[in-house]
């Protein structure tokens, strides 16, 4: 499957994941939760999140985060570099691959922590 159309998936599935787990561990308002939400499935915060991961991605999954980085995108991104936007676009490819597959432990995995700072 196309990179970009990975990504797409991606996106809308990390959002999810952040939203549920923001949810589930506070009893923030709404608005809260937007901005948190919003801190951590930017672009920005995607980049950020994938250079602290990548090391635990495995090969194939190393390899669909650069297809995903390296992908040339028919969009940019209004608030963060290129290099910001590219990394996140690799982020989202790896976790589209790994929900269209259904290994929603794997996501967990990488992510888990990440969303329970709060």
């Amino acid at each position: 499957m196309n990179a970009v159309v990975l990504a797409f998936i991606g996106d809308a599935a990390y959002s999810l994941y952040v939203r549920e787990s923001l949810v589930f561990a506070s009893d923030y308002k709404t608005g809260v939760l937007q901005k948190l939400s919003a801190e951590r499935v930017s672009a920005k915060g995607q980049a950020k999140l994938i250079e602290s991961i990548y090391e635990k991605l495995t090969a194939e999954e190393q390899e669909i985060f650069l297809r995903g980085r390296n992908a040339k995108k028919p969009t940019k991104s209004k608030n963060a570099s290129v290099a910001e936007y590219n990394l996140s676009t690799g982020f989202e490819a790896v976790i589209g691959y790994l929900y269209l597959t259904g290994n929603y432990g794997r996501i967990d995995e990488l992510i888990g922590g990440e969303n329970n700072e709060d």
